[in-house]
């Protein structure tokens, strides 16, 4: 098979300590026993408890986690975030980095987060406006954060595999052999994900899923920021070699792009449901 990895530029990486600011033995989650995503060991409640039934989201619309109210959509038997993460904190609640410079950001291997244009980094394409990129198209982690043990995701949901993410293309309509390719494939399921005009933020997509993908951009492994405005890079939870698999929606483009690239690299995040 031929593999399909975007080049995305990293450095040489070196360890960096992360100091966590809370207790270890706290352990954060939905404490509630009626809930669909009760955590029997959680000591802390962090606000994320779901209710309804176990099939999609069973009626629930919303999930509230590290202080914001994300919307939820059931696309088949999953349900997802429709929003990228924006959280500061894993979920046992000790602080995600952040803010870290061009080298720092390049020579890490413990999580860290962004906002695309913080900081002095040259903004290649895209806004420089932190602000508003933080409304519109949340936060964007590294995908050692997506792979801590701390758990990047609220009590109950997890960031999601790549087969997890070929479930999606599948229920959309991408045939099985397609959805295990590499590069572009499907039909018109990257614009089924992408956010409509009519949607705010807007994109070029239908937004028929309901999963409202936004062009969110990136930063690479040498710091530097692209593409917001044009690309939608989402991590997924599944590691190829010393890569990470991911997904691409691409503006103008109906179809999804699967590959994997540097685990330095910092993309969109999305949540679906254990």
């Amino acid at each position: 098979m031929k593999h399909f990895l975007f080049l995305l530029l990293a450095l040489p990486l070196v360890l960096v300590s992360c100091n966590p600011d809370e207790d270890d033995n706290e352990l954060s989650g939905c404490m509630d026993p009626d809930a669909l995503n009760f955590s029997a060991n959680a000591t802390v409640d962090d606000d994320s408890c779901v209710y309804g039934e176990l099939s999609g989201c069973g009626g629930a619309s919303t999930v509230t986690y590290d202080g914001y109210t994300y919307a939820l959509v059931a696309i088949g038997d999953q349900c997802w975030f429709a929003e990228n993460l924006r959280n500061e904190h894993y979920a046992n609640g000790d602080v995600i980095p952040g803010e870290l410079n061009d080298g720092e950001w390049s020579s890490t291997t413990n999580g860290a987060m962004t906002v695309y244009g913080e900081g002095t980094s040259p903004v290649y394409s895209g806004s420089d406006d932190e602000v508003s990129n933080l409304a519109d198209y949340g936060r964007l982690y590294n995908w050692y954060a997506v792979d801590d043990a701390r758990g990047l995701c609220p009590s109950g949901w997890h960031v999601p595999t790549d087969g997890e993410f070929m479930t999606l293309e599948m229920e959309l309509g991408m045939s099985e052999s397609e959805a295990n390719l590499e590069g572009w494939r499907g039909t018109d399921q990257g614009t089924q994900m992408k956010s409509s005009a009519s949607d705010s933020p807007a994109w070029d997509g239908t937004n028929t899923s309901g999963f409202s993908g936004l062009a969110g951009g990136y930063r690479v492994g040498i710091g530097v920021f692209q593409k917001e405005g044009s690309y939608g890079d989402f991590c997924s939870a599944s590691a190829y070699l010393s890569y990470a698999w991911y997904r691409r929606l691409d503006g103008g483009n109906a179809e999804v792009a699967r590959g994997y690239t540097y685990q330095t690299n910092g993309f969109s995040v999305r949540c679906v449901r254990d």
